[in-house]
């Protein structure tokens, strides 16, 4: 059930019986020559579906643009900063609280968003508990990063090794071909790829990283690995899913 593409009042009558929500979010951010920029929105919206699907949960509109600041020395990212994606997902949560649902499990796409995300989630207890909430008490926030589930991980591993690395990986390059199979790019990748090196700013990241890549091979990727990845990640968050709400 997507709420988007409900009436308020089929979401009313979806409160009267449970009040937990999906939330994809991801990034919109370079994935290297042959990554869509759009790679960590439709990787969790995708296996968000798929949860949402598989347990009848409400899923809410993806958070497309994330925090992403190293990455805007590439031409087409966009990021929030963390001050100002804290207070969206404030605002997000606390319109979504009022009308009653109180347990809200994120699906991540993107690494960058996992401190902002909790860091989030601090300040909107507090905010909803300074609003005298009915029940403010039992609103509970979750982030789950598909791409860290365990079988996932495992057979990222086993497809690409080392070759994996920690961004334009593989193997969310095959879930977004998976999704959109008529949009699989081709481009020369270069043999030497950046790795290693921390995180700093936007300009620091594209002199370590040129191509955008972190020590990945997504020239490995294929559809057929991405609806591996997939049904591996909704199976495991879905369990994750319905324990968060007991």
């Amino acid at each position: 059930m997507e709420l988007h593409l409900s009436t308020w009042t089929e979401v009313e009558i979806y409160l009267q019986d449970h009040d937990s929500v999906i939330i994809p979010i991801g990034s919109t951010e370079q994935h290297g020559p042959t990554g869509l920029i759009g790679t960590d929105a439709i990787c969790a919206e995708k296996v968000a579906k798929g949860v949402s699907e598989t347990t009848q949960a409400m899923l809410a509109p993806t958070i497309n643009v994330g925090m992403a600041l190293h990455h805007t020395s590439f031409p087409g990212t966009i990021s929030l900063r963390p001050t100002t994606l804290i207070l969206y997902l404030q605002d997000y949560i606390t319109s979504l609280a009022k009308a009653g649902f109180r347990k809200f499990f994120f699906i991540n796409g993107h690494g960058g968003n996992i401190a902002t995300l909790k860091a989030a989630f601090s300040q909107i207890y507090d905010h909803l508990d300074s609003l005298n909430l009915a029940d403010s008490h039992q609103v509970k926030c979750h982030v789950a990063n598909w791409f860290m589930s365990r079988e996932v991980y495992l057979l990222a591993k086993n497809l690409y090794g080392e070759e994996e690395g920690s961004h334009a990986t593989p193997s969310e390059v095959a879930l977004t071909q998976f999704v959109y199979p008529d949009l699989i790019k081709k481009f020369p990748l270069s043999e030497t790829v950046g790795k290693g090196h921390s995180i700093y700013g936007a300009k620091n990241f594209r002199h370590c990283y040129p191509d955008g890549r972190m020590g990945s091979n997504p020239a490995l990727a294929t559809p057929e690995h991405g609806q591996q990845f997939y049904e591996l990640a909704v199976k495991e968050l879905t369990n994750s899913y319905l324990e968060f709400i007991r």
